[in-house]
């Protein structure tokens, strides 16, 4: 946590005013808001991703709550979380200042007003950590449960975050035009043209992809298979092509290791700039392919405006869609692209078919329907 662990006994907690009575039951021993929290934040240990943008929110409320309200966590009513909406909404600038942490203060938790959707997001994360601190006997109530509910908007019925055909081999190209000269420059290439191959086929997140390392790949009956572990420690096993195994050998080898993963190794699948092969951070893999998207979308500009737009948007998740909608324009099963993608609902996987939809338009228009790309 970013509060120091000895606060006074008006901000600890220890006296909160929303601290349930001793005639509750108690399930945890932590008798300070911390420590607490701290509890609550563990039984994330094995999400890393969840654990950083849970912990991040539970500073920033610590935070507001002891500097701004003046009261600790504990003592929060119905009336401080309208507040701290608001602040999420209208953080003054001394919250988003980039030299927090270079002058010792606070490391900066915002870096400028919140959209409402991430405002929604935070807001329950939060009620999460009341209703397990509820749960736990620590605090009496939630201030959460009195959230008016918000009318949900509709659901859009066929996923658009994705690279069409043309466009992605538009991006292919564009890198394997980049300089080679220096070392670092090849080091670059190599590392972005492997990571924009293994997030394409395997669909991965950028937690998922951190996380793999080469003992993940293995070799069954003749044919390659990639373990993965994801979102609330759903386990699953990836189909890989022959063509992606040559990629990750050439990837492999670039660095001076053996072109099949090692069964007992431990090397990366994504490995450091230089080599290395301790693990990347989740957000250090988001990187890459965001910065590559950028540099391709600079190339762009000059050929098609529209076209480098889109792919300046584009994310490691956008890989992730492209895929899927790749995977379902070239007729694979909808229940095969459900596996690959680990999804728990088939609809949740169906967003990602849009062929009935070109149907539908063509069948409206009279217009017929384009099958292949030129």
């Amino acid at each position: 946590m970013v509060l120091p662990q000895a606060l006074p006994p008006a901000l600890s907690g220890c006296v909160g005013t929303n601290r349930a009575p001793a005639s509750v039951a108690r399930q945890i021993e932590a008798n300070d808001d911390v420590a607490a929290i701290g509890l609550w934040l563990a039984e994330y240990h094995d999400s890393p991703h969840t654990f950083r943008s849970y912990r991040k929110e539970a500073e920033r409320l610590l935070l507001w709550a002891t500097q701004v309200r003046g009261k600790p966590v504990s003592s929060l009513t119905r009336e401080d979380v309208i507040a701290y909406e608001a602040f999420l909404a209208h953080p003054p600038a001394t919250w988003c200042d980039d030299g927090l942490a270079r002058r010792g203060e606070h490391r900066r938790l915002l870096v400028g007003p919140l959209a409402e959707r991430s405002r929604r997001q935070a807001l329950g994360i939060l009620a999460g950590l009341f209703n397990y601190l509820v749960r736990a006997g620590y605090l009496a109530g939630s201030p959460f449960v009195l959230q008016r509910r918000r009318a949900r908007r509709g659901t859009r019925r066929t996923i658009e975050r994705y690279l069409d055909r043309a466009l992605w081999e538009d991006v292919l190209r564009v890198v394997d035009s980049w300089p080679q000269h220096t070392a670092r420059e090849r080091q670059r290439y190599e590392r972005v043209r492997w990571v924009l191959r293994f997030l394409y086929e395997t669909a991965l997140r950028a937690a998922e992809a951190a996380a793999t390392d080469e003992n993940d790949f293995h070799h069954i009956r003749g044919r390659w298979w990639l373990h993965t572990v994801g979102k609330g420690g759903v386990e699953g096993t990836i189909p890989l092509s022959d063509g992606l195994m040559e990629d990750f050998a050439r990837y492999r080898r670039f660095y001076g290791l053996s072109a099949v993963p090692a069964v007992d190794g431990n090397a990366s699948a994504i490995l450091g700039i230089a080599g290395r092969s301790s693990p990347l951070t989740p957000t250090a893999v988001y990187q890459i392919v965001k910065d590559a998207f950028r540099r391709v979308a600079n190339t762009l500009q000059e050929e098609n405006g529209a076209k480098a737009a889109r792919v300046r948007r584009a994310s490691t998740h956008w890989l992730r869609h492209t895929a899927a909608t790749h995977q379902a324009e070239d007729g694979t099963p909808i229940h095969h692209i459900q596996q690959n993608l680990r999804h728990s609902s088939i609809g949740t996987t169906s967003i990602y078919i849009h062929a009935e939809e070109d149907a539908r338009h063509a069948s409206t228009t009279k217009t017929p329907i384009v099958t292949s790309v030129p």
